[in-house]
């Protein structure tokens, strides 16, 4: 047996095992988008569904990134929050507006005045005389 040989071999070895550890694949993407944006899209141009149908549709965007181990996009609970509150659930659209300022606080600005309008209270009816003048 050759000592060196052996060696050159070891070293071989352990630089392919070194080589294989680092080809493993990398991180994924930072955020799970998927059809977010469209959805999004769909809803300025009043062409996606109900809330409750979109609503069903992030939150089953959640789970999926739950599972891939993502976090969720920006905007993501901005617009859950949105609606949540058309569905006429205010308190879990205050939630999802807090979280939002949490995951990204470049947000706040525009949480914060959403959670003021939130918070600030209805203004009253207009009241109608009952002698037309």
């Amino acid at each position: 047996m050759n000592a060196p040989g052996w060696t050159r071999r070891g070293a071989a070895l352990a630089g392919a095992l070194m080589l294989a550890a680092c080809a493993q694949k990398g991180p994924g993407p930072m955020y799970l988008w998927e059809a977010f944006p469209r959805q999004q899209y769909d809803t300025l141009l009043r062409e996606a569904g109900s809330p409750e149908a979109q609503i069903a549709a992030l939150e089953a965007h959640a789970e999926k990134a739950r599972g891939a181990q993502a976090a969720l996009p920006p905007g993501w609970r901005a617009h859950l929050g949105m609606l949540k509150l058309s569905a006429g659930n205010p308190d879990e659209a205050r939630r999802l507006w807090e979280g939002e300022k949490i995951a990204f606080p470049e947000s706040a600005p525009y949480m914060d005045r959403l959670l003021q309008r939130l918070n600030a209270p209805a203004a009253p009816a207009p009241v109608k005389s009952e002698n037309p003048a």
